[in-house]
């Protein structure tokens, strides 16, 4: 008993100098280790006397207990004593105004996408989906524009097989909206298009284009026409002038092509405009009765128009980006602008 009296009290006096883990770990390997001081008076207990034997076991047992409740102790002591440290260097002070909040914002492009599809929904048009990927016939051939058409090359694509294409234009939809639906059709269809131009201020190999497509009785020119200004004006203002001139397009005719008062010259001719005064938004016209035909209404019954709006040309103008590639360089101090 005074055995087991002496190690405890050389114990407690130990324990009481230890202020870090590792220093009980050390502690507790020291005496209650494998190797560690009870375990030498475990080896006592067997050579003792059996009338000795019970006494000195059972005061090893209260040791055992009485060495682990200190290490135990001891834990908690030390885990408090770091979470009160750390409390203290971590102080927040909540009287302290919080540090404003950088909200994202969407892309130019995106902005004015979603402008001109709730423009055309609020007068009755319906959203057309598409996916990028399209046949070679809902492409061109079903939009008058057969294999080996001159025509093609104004709008060369990427072809993923002979029969699958990135496609050039959202006229596709009209086509696919056609077949499905009969008139009278007033839709809209908005997404990237894919041509092999060149990398400049006003053209890129991707761009978005949003669709328009009417399909009804007794539908003209000057609806058409009508429709584009209210756009152009909806867009960059009712001072906004637009030019109007012949075109070419295989799936309408006539075709027309419409311009906007460049925004860096206002019409007097820059590098932007390559010195025109005017920039090209999109191209547009009456649908050309084969077109209505193939997709399985009368043109002898039923007329239509439809467009195809440029959005990358038109961020430029209402934003007042001077270089299309801007656009596409993810400058944050230039897209952070656009709310």
């Amino acid at each position: 008993m005074e055995k087991t009296e002496m190690i405890l009290q050389e114990a407690i006096k130990e324990i009481s100098k230890i202020v870090d883990k590792h220093e009980l770990m050390a502690f507790s390997t020291k005496y209650l280790g494998k190797n560690g001081i009870l375990s030498e008076q475990m080896k006592i207990l067997r050579e003792l006397p059996i009338e000795e034997k019970r006494s000195f076991g059972e005061s090893l047992n209260i040791l055992r207990d009485k060495l682990n409740d200190l290490v135990k102790t001891k834990d908690k002591e030390i885990e408090f004593s770091l979470l009160k440290e750390k409390l203290e260097k971590e102080k927040v002070d909540v009287t302290i105004p919080a540090k404003p909040k950088e909200y994202g914002t969407m892309h130019p492009i995106e902005i004015l996408k979603k402008d001109l599809i709730d423009y055309f929904i609020e007068r009755g048009y319906t959203l057309r989906d598409g996916g990028d990927i399209e046949t070679d016939y809902y492409c061109f051939e079903a939009l008058n524009v057969p294999k080996e058409h001159p025509a093609r090359e104004m709008q060369d694509t990427f072809y993923i097989d002979s029969e699958t294409v990135l496609r050039t234009h959202t006229s596709a939809m009209q086509v696919r909206t056609m077949e499905s639906t009969q008139p009278p059709i007033k839709m809209i269809s908005a997404g990237n298009a894919y041509r092999i131009d060149e990398v400049d201020a006003t053209h890129s190999p991707v761009f978005g284009q949003l669709e328009i497509l009417v399909v009804d009785k007794n539908v003209t020119m000057a609806d058409l026409i009508g429709t584009l200004e209210g756009v152009v004006k909806h867009l960059l203002g009712e001072k906004t002038n637009i030019r109007v001139r012949p075109s070419y397009f295989p799936f309408t005719e006539p075709s027309i092509e419409a311009d906007a008062v460049c925004p860096k010259c206002q019409g007097k001719g820059c590098s932007m405009c390559k010195c025109s005064g005017y920039i090209e938004m999109l191209g547009a016209g009456m649908v050309h009765p084969k077109v209505l035909e193939m997709s399985g209404i009368d043109s002898t019954v039923y007329k239509g128009f439809a467009a195809g709006i440029g959005l990358d040309r038109l961020a430029m103008m209402k934003f007042g980006v001077s270089d299309l590639r801007d656009l596409y360089e993810n400058d944050i101090n230039l897209l952070k602008q656009f709310k």
